[in-house]
């Protein structure tokens, strides 16, 4: 079995693959509408001519990139990244969520087991340490970069 590759309209990754995948189509196994990959959708079948055929009656499916992959190569889009990746102590993060929503505030601890960051806001007249989940806060200055 391969991996092909199926060019989408933008924003109808999602609608595309569910549509392959209602298809009663026994030769094909999976799809797959990672996030990261836009305008793109990875198909798992056995040929690439059951796919083409697939794809003539579905909407939003623009046709099938040339040559196939392995799994090894998509590989990286089936497990989560985590949340705090990319975070370190001390930078100064916005939290975009949850009652502090818009407070800017430097990140104290870092928790990746369970996804979390301890930070501690900035206009607040006493330090209190906030934990919040790692999709809660976005990266204003890292001392890293």
């Amino acid at each position: 079995m391969s991996v092909y590759a199926v060019k989408t309209t933008a924003s109808q990754e999602r609608t595309v693959a569910d549509m392959i995948m209602n298809r009663e189509a026994e030769d094909i196994h999976a799809a797959l509408a990672p996030d990261s990959l836009t305008s793109y959708v990875m198909v798992e079948a056995d040929d690439h001519a059951i796919l083409e055929r697939a794809l003539d009656e579905i909407p939003h499916a623009r046709n099938l990139v040339p040559g196939e992959s392995s799994i090894a190569e998509v590989e990286h889009f089936l497990s989560p990244k985590p949340d705090v990746e990319g975070i370190a102590e001390s930078d100064i993060v916005e939290l975009i969520a949850g009652p502090f929503k818009g407070e800017k505030a430097q990140v104290q601890r870092i928790d990746e087991g369970k996804d979390q960051v301890t930070v501690e806001l900035y206009e607040a007249t006493v330090p209190i340490p906030v934990t919040v989940r790692g999709d809660q806060i976005r990266v204003l200055d890292s001392e890293e970069r």
